[in-house]
């Protein structure tokens, strides 16, 4: 699967939506020395090809009464059911991430709890029934800091 291959302008704009993606396109079009036509074109491209998607708020998990995060590898008993289980995942409102990784977990998610007795209770009451072999189970104490991945340079 190919990429969209970046020039200097879209790594400019991206780099400025990213810290902010309520930033006016007029001050991005400012800041870039270019119209906020070209701005708002170059944005709907890299939205239209993927590049970019929506714009969010984020919620401190802990202000809003969720005081556990937790990660957990998820061992299937059978591998061929990775299919269901993925979409099982998907209707569990405190998983919030998925991943299909390698290693010695079939699946790896990043799920939020009001506190390790939810956390049992979801692990035990809807995790395991999805037809897992066992899970490992990994607490974080706290977000040191989270950042917007790297956008690379034009090559």
């Amino acid at each position: 699967m190919g990429h969209y291959q970046l020039d200097a302008l879209d790594i400019q704009i991206l780099r400025m939506v990213a810290n902010n993606a309520r930033i006016p396109y007029l001050e991005v079009a400012r800041e870039c020395n270019v119209s906020g036509a070209a701005i708002h074109q170059r944005i709907q491209k890299m939205m239209s090809l993927g590049v970019l998607s929506g714009s969010e708020f984020k919620l401190n998990p802990t202000k809003i009464g969720l005081e556990t995060c937790a990660y957990v590898g998820l061992y299937l008993k059978e591998p061929s059911e990775f299919d269901r289980v993925v979409e099982a995942l998907e209707q569990i409102p405190e998983v919030v991430e998925c991943h299909y990784t390698t290693g010695k977990y079939d699946l790896f998610i990043k799920m939020y709890v009001k506190g390790n007795a939810e956390l049992k209770d979801v692990i035990h009451d809807k995790l395991l029934p999805l037809g897992l072999a066992r899970t490992e189970t990994l607490i974080s104490f706290n977000e040191v800091f989270r950042r917007q991945m790297p956008i690379p340079d034009a090559d």
